[in-house]
């Protein structure tokens, strides 16, 4: 039994689920108003356990989507899933939300809006060289049919782009079968948000000193 965990996007969600070499069959699912998570989060996580008849030490792993997407909702997804999996001596597995979306659209590569005119953009299959891109540059790397989106600020930048719902706890889930089975499970200790870029705190902090230092 595995608990998923996405507070990465404008609406956040949270499944429970059995996982075995058949598939992925999902017991119980919620969703979480944007803006919440820090509020709706560990009482959604709560009531669907308590649906299911379990607590938290009879889980056997918890997936949880690490980013990118907005910086607190990352944080608090994070940070739940981590101290969960401490608390419960739980293995855990953070995935990236961008590979996530390519493997439910079945695209090669997939993008979220970033703001100030960037996106995330990632190739399936290689978390590795996900980055900040400009729609520019994306249309330069890839074709626009070969690229997944989920939302219609970004489908309206580029036309081309195969337009599905956001992905969510449950595809989160599906999406790390293999590695759950495998028990591919990654350190507790080491494994951080995957923000892409700077939060604009950090941004401004820097500048500050900076200036200070002139």
């Amino acid at each position: 039994k595995v608990l998923g965990i996405d507070c990465c996007g404008p609406e956040g969600s949270v499944a429970l689920a059995e996982v075995s070499e058949q598939g992925v069959v999902v017991l119980e699912a919620r969703r979480l108003a944007g803006r919440t998570y820090s509020a709706q989060l560990m009482p959604a996580i709560r009531m669907m356990l308590e649906a299911s008849g379990l607590v938290v030490a009879n889980l056997n792993a918890i997936v949880v989507v690490r980013g990118p997407g907005s910086f607190t909702g990352v944080r608090v997804g994070l940070s739940t899933a981590k101290g969960l999996a401490q608390a419960a001596g739980l293995a855990l597995i953070g995935v990236s939300r961008l590979q996530v979306l390519t493997q439910k659209a079945g695209c090669g590569a997939a993008m979220l809006d970033a703001g100030r005119g960037e996106m995330y953009f990632g190739l399936a299959g290689d978390e590795a060289v996900e980055a900040l891109r400009t729609p520019e540059e994306i249309r330069a790397e890839i074709g626009e049919g070969e690229i997944a989106c989920c939302e219609e600020k970004v489908a309206r930048v580029l036309t081309g782009a195969r337009m599905v719902a956001a992905p969510l706890a449950e595809d989160a889930l599906r999406f790390v079968q293999g590695r759950i089975l495998n028990r591919d499970f990654d350190d507790l200790a080491t494994m951080d948000a995957h923000y892409l870029r700077r939060s604009q705190a950090e941004v401004v902090a820097e500048r500050r000193a900076a200036e200070t230092a002139r």
